[in-house]
This record gives C-alpha cells, sequence and structure tokens, in this order.
C-alpha cells in the first residue's frame, strides 16, 4: 500500500513527540468498542426526536459548562491564543444547537410518498415511501489544527448524533487532556438525558493498528477523518479491504488557488496584499482553506502587488505551530518548494522563528516552471503561499486545470474582470467545492449554503460537505417501504403526518 509509509511516518513523529497519558487502545478492546456501539446505536435511533434534540443541546451545554479550564488546557496542548479557542467553542456549541433544531424541524429526512394506483393500466401501482435512516456506528477521526470545531464534539460527530448513529472518537494525540475534557461533558449529557451509555465513546491510539482497526472493525459504518492527503487516502484503502465496505468520508490537502484578474491588480493593489498577507498568515497558516496558491498574469501590477505582499509578510510575527510534527513537516516542505528551480522567495517575515515558531513566506515561480514541476502543487501546511505568473490568459487556465481538487478557488477581481474572462470563470466548478468572489477562503460559516468538500483529493466524496446542516448526509441512506400498513410505518411516513414535516407526496411538496 503506497500510502502506508505516510501513516507509520505521522505516528512515529506523534509518538516521538508526545508522550500521551492515556493508555492506547489494543486491536481486540477496539472491536469490544465498537460492538458497544453498535448495541447503543440500535437503542439510540429508536430514540424520538425531542429526546436526541434535547441530547444535543445539553451536550452544548455542559461543554460551556466546563468554562475557562477548557480553554487554557487547550491552549496548552495546540498553541492556540484564547480568543481564537474561545470563537472556535462558540462555532462547536453553535453546530450542536444548529443539529438540534435541524432535526426539530423534521424534514432533514427527505420522506417522499408515492401512493398507490390500483386501477393503473398494465399493472397496479404499489404504495412507495422512501426516507433517509442512520448508516450505524461512526468513527469519528480528531483534527489536530481544530480542537473543538474538528474534533471530540465537532462536526462530525454532532452530524453523526443527529442522524442518528452512534460515535466512537479517536482522540487527536496532540491535544489528548483536552479532547477527554470534553469526553467528560459528553458522558454527564449521557447520564443527564438517560442515553445508553456507549452510544459515545472515546479511544486514544498513536499506532497506525489502531487506526486500522477502528476502519475495519466489523460493525464500523462511517468514518469521518480530517487531516493529511496521506492519512486521509490511507483509511480510505483500509475500508476498502474489508469484506463489506463502507463509506470513509476524508477531507485532505488544499491548497485553495486564488486567481488575481488584471483590472482589480490595477485598482487595489495595496489594499489585495493587505488582505491577503492577513489570510496567508492567519493562525500561522493552519487552516485547511489557506490560500497557499496565487495565480495572476504577468504584470507591472503583479509586481506592485507583491511588493506590498513582501512589506505585509515581513512585519508578521512567528509564532507556535500546533506541536511540533506540524512544524517539521512545514519546515520540510516548504524547504524543498522553495529549492526546486525556477523558485525564488519574494519575502519572509523579518523577525526570525524559534523553537517550533514558522517562518511566513511567499515565493514566485513562473508558469512554466510549475507546469513542469509536480512538487509545486502540494500543500505546504502553514503560513506559505506560492504565486505562479501566467505569461498570458491560456497558461493561467492551464495552471488551474492543473491543479487537483481543492476545497476553495477564489476570483479577485471586477466585473470588468468576469466580462473579459469567461473560459476561467466556467472552469471554477470543476476545480472546488466552494467558489469565492472579492474575498478570503479562510472563515468557513457553518449554515445550510456552506459546502466544505471538493472533488478529490480535498476529499474522498466531492458530493458532500463536512459543514453545516447537509453534514448529516454523510451519515444516512435511503430506505423504501412498499406496501407497508400505515401503523407500522416510521412517524415520517405515516399517512396523519404526524411529525408535520414537509414531505414530497406525489411529486408535491406538502405538509
Amino acid at each position: 500500500m503506497r500510502h502506508l509509509p505516510f501513516v507509520i511516518a505521522y505516528y512515529l513523529i506523534i509518538i516521538f513527540i508526545m508522550a500521551t497519558p492515556f493508555k492506547e487502545a489494543s486491536v481486540e478492546e477496539i472491536n469490544q468498542i465498537m460492538q458497544r456501539s453498535h448495541a447503543a446505536f440500535e437503542i439510540f435511533q429508536k430514540r424520538s426526536i425531542e429526546e436526541k434534540s434535547i441530547f444535543l443541546d445539553t451536550i452544548a451545554n455542559e461543554i460551556e459548562a466546563l468554562g475557562d479550564a477548557l480553554l487554557q488546557k487547550a491552549s496548552e496542548e495546540t498553541n492556540l491564543p484564547i480568543p481564537r479557542l474561545t470563537g472556535e467553542r462558540a462555532r462547536t456549541t453553535g453546530q450542536l444547537r444548529t443539529f438540534a433544531t435541524m432535526l426539530r424541524k423534521g424534514s432533514w429526512v427527505e420522506a417522499s410518498i408515492d401512493t398507490a394506483n390500483p386501477e393503473r393500466a398494465p399493472l397496479p401501482k404499489p404504495d412507495l415511501r422512501k426516507m433517509l435512516i442512520p448508516l450505524g456506528p461512526v468513527v469519528v477521526f480528531g483534527a489536530s489544527n481544530f480542537p473543538f470545531a474538528y474534533s471530540t464534539a465537532g462536526g462530525d460527530t454532532a452530524s453523526a448524533l443527529a442522524a442518528g448513529c452512534s460515535v466512537v472518537v479517536k482522540a487527536h494525540p496532540a491535544h489528548a487532556e483536552t479532547s477527554e475534557m470534553v469526553y467528560s461533558a459528553i458522558k454527564k449529557a449521557i447520564a443527564t438525558c438517560n442515553m445508553p451509555a456507549d452510544i459515545f465513546q472515546h479511544v486514544h491510539g498513536t499506532s497506525f493498528e489502531s487506526g486500522k482497526a477502528l476502519v475495519q472493525a466489523d460493525h464500523t459504518a462511517a468514518v469521518g477523518f480530517t487531516g493529511s492527503t496521506g492519512g486521509g487516502k490511507a483509511l480510505y484503502d483500509y475500508s476498502t479491504q474489508r469484506k463489506n465496505p463502507i463509506p470513509v468520508f476524508s477531507e485532505m490537502g488544499s491548497t485553495n488557488p486564488v486567481i488575481f484578474l488584471p483590472d482589480t491588480l490595477e485598482k487595489n493593489t495595496a489594499d489585495l496584499a493587505a488582505q491577503y498577507a492577513g489570510s496567508i498568515t492567519l493562525g500561522m497558516g493552519q487552516f485547511c482553506t489557506n490560500p497557499g496558491l496565487m495565480l495572476a498574469v504577468e504584470s507591472q501590477a503583479l509586481h506592485r502587488f507583491l511588493e506590498h505582499l513582501g512589506t505585509g509578510i515581513a512585519a508578521v510575527q512567528p509564532a507556535k505551530m500546533l506541536h511540533a510534527g506540524i512544524h517539521s513537516a512545514y519546515e520540510k516542505k516548504s524547504h524543498d518548494a522553495l529549492t526546486q528551480k525556477g523558485v525564488t522567495v519574494v519575502q519572509q517575515a523579518t523577525t526570525g522563528a524559534h523553537d517550533i515558531e514558522a517562518l511566513p513566506t511567499v515565493a514566485l515561480v513562473s508558469g512554466e516552471t510549475f507546469l513542469a514541476t509536480p512538487l509545486l502543487h502540494e500543500e505546504v501546511f502553514g503560513p506559505y503561499s506560492l504565486m505562479v505568473s501566467c505569461k498570458d490568459e491560456q497558461e493561467l487556465v492551464n495552471v488551474l486545470k492543473s491543479v487537483t481538487g481543492q476545497l476553495t478557488t477564489t476570483v479577485m477581481g471586477t466585473v470588468k474582470d468576469l466580462t473579459d474572462h469567461p473560459k476561467l470563470v466556467d472552469l471554477l466548478p470543476s476545480i472546488a467545492g466552494r467558489i469565492l468572489f472579492n474575498g478570503v477562503p479562510t472563515g468557513v460559516e457553518v449554515c445550510a449554503s456552506m459546502v466544505h468538500g471538493g472533488p478529490y483529493p480535498a476529499t474522498t466524496d466531492s458530493r458532500f460537505t463536512a459543514v453545516g446542516i447537509n453534514a448529516v448526509k454523510r451519515w444516512v441512506r435511503p430506505v423504501c417501504y412498499q406496501n407497508w400498513p400505515d401503523s407500522l410505518l416510521p412517524l415520517a411516513l405515516q399517512d396523519a403526518n404526524p411529525l408535520q414535516i414537509w414531505r414530497l407526496v406525489d411529486n408535491e411538496w406538502k405538509k
């Protein structure tokens, strides 16, 4: 398996730098955990909408009840500042409450009814009723860069519980104690709401065997992962080796290309540079939507933009990255990129970096060299961005076509720019899941219209989003009931519509 070395290397780094005080789960223990998770799922999926909604709200309340101690511990483990973590905690509890609201509204199950027509010739039409049902136990791998929002009680966990699934979280070793604290809040919510004790379970592990065991356990029904391309692809490969393959929803690498068009570069040079100096270095570049690739056609305006951008980057104060493993990877990948033939450094932060601090960097390369150097297409996770200077629009289009699937792509331009470049605009939906106009990709709004996903290798399945209420659709499947007695149907499909939800009845939306 070609991705296995990436996984082994990752865990060796983790083992070396993090002596977690928590016991590593064995393969036998993981199998037992997944058995208990399945038993809890069979109970939990039958609980009422209101019970599940109250449970999600209670988890949010218990997380908030941990107070400043949770923020302090997360800051100690991740080097993230308290204000950033305060906002992330609010996003996490907000997600839980959003899914509780979604459950109460009920229409997310996509109930549809096609009533019978026994008089139809030549064959009678049966009564058919469809809705979404939960898959079963979901394994969630916590992410290192979001210790709350993409970890123990983050979006994957919240959406899976909302779907009616049980959840087993593998804590990220980089913030194991923070994960334990959030786990304690979920356990309190389980007790308060009288939920099955094993509806949520929590494991630790720094060996790749534990990750493989979680994916390949008989009772695992689906997997959620946020992290590296190598790690996400390895989990996906593990799933295909099962006797019954399961869906793995991995969010992986993304360079999030930003296209600067001529008219806006000419008119807004300094403002654009200031905006992107901030976005590239936000959180020391440790966002999955960090703008790691910039594209523009060669011009004097582009050179002025790079001068202003360099001034902004030079003034940034280096800060500690999440942990030594991420810092080591940033040092190696940025060094490899910067030492490629034809790559020049535009500017680095003028204050030196120490310990595990990252040195913010912007580099420049020609479109021709970029196209001929596959290594430059890879994500450098951290405060780094590469500007690709293209000789003309066709080369810019060729560069954009050469990058693989992305979470985001951004166009910085005027209305004139968009009108003048229709070929480029038409290409954008094939590149990414979210297309921005005159903004920065860092920052993901949690709402129904958000798409946080994209073509491979941004994710393993571009049909889904990891953010917003539609994230629930990763953990469900449709089932059709044919000619069933009304009283034995799920409430969402009964004639009287006791849940009072919107349903598609004989091709018309009704409540």
